[in-house]
């Protein structure tokens, strides 16, 4: 694997491997970057890693559900994702306050991380009928982040999430 920010100029997508498991990569070309896996279909704990690291994240709550993130093997909370259930998006808090807006469009097709001044710092472009995918457009304000990789990391993490919360609404009404 390579690290994330060797790679950022480089055109980045993550994919799901099996329409049948949760195991998702992220490539640039043919070389491997990243990879998130989930420890089951129908659970909210993943493990994610790369060449900066080892993490896991997990979703807790329903109406007013937060995130945290974790080193792996560790059980103190590196950061915390506080959802913003009814206007879209959250804010990520890290353990040294370090604060970062996710933010998504209405159709939920796009989801980005910016600075709290709201410069643009990476980008999902969410695609995938079957099989989940988006591009990942890391932009030049992330250069040099040091929590750029959890950016990358746990903004697939949020997709995913979104993607699943989808298929339950659309299953629920039918």
């Amino acid at each position: 694997m390579e690290h994330i920010a060797a790679m950022a100029q480089a055109p980045l997508q993550w994919m799901q491997l099996s329409m049948f498991k949760q195991h998702y990569e992220l490539r640039a070309g043919e070389t491997l970057v990243a990879e998130m896996r989930f420890r089951s279909a129908w659970g909210t704990l993943a493990t994610a890693s790369s060449a900066d690291g080892c993490w896991t994240f997990k979703r807790v709550g329903f109406w007013q559900n937060k995130a945290s993130i974790r080193v792996c093997e560790d059980e103190a909370d590196l950061a915390i994702f506080q959802n913003a259930t009814w206007s879209g998006g959250g804010t990520l808090t890290f353990a040294d306050s370090t604060t970062f807006k996710a933010t998504t469009n209405f159709w939920n097709t796009q989801l980005g991380f910016q600075t709290e001044a709201d410069e643009p710092l990476v980008r999902f472009h969410i695609g995938g009928i079957f099989k989940a995918s988006a591009e990942v457009e890391i932009l030049p304000a992330a250069m040099g982040l040091k929590e750029l990789p959890l950016l990358v990391l746990f903004g697939w993490y949020l997709v995913v999430m979104l993607q699943s919360d989808s298929a339950a609404v659309i299953a629920a009404v039918s």
